[in-house]
């Protein structure tokens, strides 16, 4: 066999030279010099991942699982499932196919934390809800959270160490490696000195839960109202503090939306005997907020409340009391001076009830819907489930879909006008529905609109109940727009 002879440098510049000239004679015309700013396209998202806490340490807890990827049935494949955050995961729950809930139930104080993805067409959307009922004792109560995606960075103002408070940061690491964690507490004097170590490199094994008592990091230290910041130095997490009050009830307090300047706490309940709101800057300025409450026929500022000093690096509380008066709203912050916004994080402490018969929830701030957002295990019954909507800035108009339930029902839709600074109540559910069922909300024009759904389930005189927000599902990414570009290979 005759042996090729080397290519010079020269000649590999000459052979890519001539490839180049002919790619020049058969490419795409260049793109216009504005082509670069044009917007990436929208992509639905091919996987999904969630995180749900362990429901409970009693064990006559009652918890049920809903998931569902919004949506028509039909057009392609996909999975879907939610297995126990343990080594030996076992399934919990299985999407079979769009725009129908699965359901799934537990019992006691064994029930694990959850993880799971969804791909193909189950991706986009994919929500899940945890809801867990405990009739008696310390942890009574009615404790509801929507499951996650894991991630690096939690703020929890709302949190507590004060002596008949039990509050557990629950670290649910979904991944095959090790996830390392600090958790730092914040007072209305600033940063809270904890035992030498107690709150860094905090190890959460693969695929395992686990539960740190807040009041542990601070022995003597009994703190009322504090931001609690959990970040990783490694790996990602679910994150969730989960609350109990002496006499009062239990509930999960979720993160707050990321630091902003303006922040909505939709989904006030009309009969909140109690409302305190809990606020941190976590930057290096002092925040100054006005505070405001959208309800039914408009927004007013509380007497006596319109305003709130946050000072950098501390935690502010303001007592609402029972703000509503007999009408559901929802706390809108803004900064004082437009022109200077200082980014915060807040968080409500919200009751319902007198005496022995109260119980508590928590409203953390969120984002709006944007394009779409879901909240999971709604119920059929009498007054249980409550969507609460609210316009900031412009009016809007949404659509607003309840889902077929998880063992039957048709689904149903409406469309909703909201007037800007008002909150809209809707009551939803599908024709004949059996079982838990989920709420679908789509912006159709105006806003941005902000949600929450109230989910009440009166236990012997107890209005128990729990809130959940609604965010932008973002089922859809931008995905950058790629221009053939040949001329690299004379580069």
């Amino acid at each position: 066999m005759k042996q090729r002879a080397p290519l010079t440098l020269a000649a590999v510049a000459a052979a890519l030279a001539a490839a180049a000239g002919i790619a020049h004679l058969t490419a795409p015309a260049a793109p216009a010099a504005d082509a670069g700013k044009a917007a990436a396209a929208r992509m639905p998202v091919e996987r999904s991942a969630l995180v749900c806490p362990a429901p409970s340490s009693s064990d006559i807890a009652e918890t049920t699982y809903t998931a569902i990827t919004p949506g028509a049935a039909g057009g392609g494949k996909g999975t879907a499932r939610l297995l126990g955050a343990t080594k030996e995961a076992k399934p919990v729950l299985e999407l079979k196919e769009r725009g129908k809930p699965a359901g799934a139930s537990a019992s006691g104080a064994e029930a694990p934390g959850l993880a799971g993805t969804a791909d193909g067409i189950l991706a986009p959307g994919w929500t899940a809800q945890q809801t867990t009922k405990v009739s008696v004792g310390r942890a009574r109560g009615l404790l509801g959270v929507g499951c996650t995606a894991p991630g690096t960075d939690f703020w929890f103002p709302g949190a507590s160490t004060a002596k008949g408070r039990e509050d557990y940061v629950h670290l649910t690491n979904p991944d095959d490696t090790a996830a390392v964690i600090d958790i730092k507490l914040f007072g209305p004097d600033g940063a809270v000195k904890s035992e030498a170590g107690t709150g860094e490199n905090i190890r959460i094994d693969p695929r395992s839960t686990k539960a740190v008592s807040l009041a542990s990091l601070t022995p003597g230290a009994q703190l009322a109202d504090v931001a609690a910041h959990v970040t990783t130095r490694a790996g990602r997490v679910g994150a969730s503090v989960q609350v109990g009050e002496e006499g009062v009830g239990a509930d999960w307090l979720p993160a707050s939306a990321d630091p902003a300047g303006s922040l909505v706490l939709p989904g006030i309940p009309a009969d909140a005997a109690s409302v305190r709101l809990v606020a941190f800057a976590p930057g290096e300025e002092d925040a100054d907020l006005t505070v405001k409450l959208a309800g039914p026929n408009g927004s007013i500022s509380p007497a006596g409340n319109e305003q709130l000093h946050v000072k950098a690096g501390m935690t502010a509380t303001l007592d609402l009391k029972d703000v509503t008066r007999g009408e559901a709203g929802s706390l809108v912050l803004a900064p004082a001076d437009k022109k200077k916004p200082v980014p915060v994080v807040a968080a409500l402490h919200v009751v319902r009830g007198t005496g022995a018969k109260q119980e508590l929830g928590f409203i953390a701030a969120s984002g709006p819907v944007g394009p779409r957002a879901t909240v999971a295990d709604d119920r059929a019954d009498e007054n249980a489930t409550v969507l609460s909507l609210t316009a900031v800035g412009a009016d809007a108009k949404v659509k607003v879909t309840a889902s077929p339930g998880t063992e039957a029902g048709e689904a149903a839709s409406k469309e909703v006008t909201v007037k800007a600074g008002t909150t809209q109540l809707v009551a939803l559910a599908p024709a004949g529905a059996k079982g838990a069922y989920a709420l679908t909300v789509e912006t159709l024009s105006g806003g941005p609109v902000h949600a929450a759904r109230t989910l009440t389930l009166p236990h012997e005189g107890i209005p128990m109940f729990t809130v959940q927000t609604l965010s932008d599902d973002h089922a859809n990414v931008p995905v950058p727009r790629a221009v053939q570009d040949l001329t690299v290979l004379t580069r």
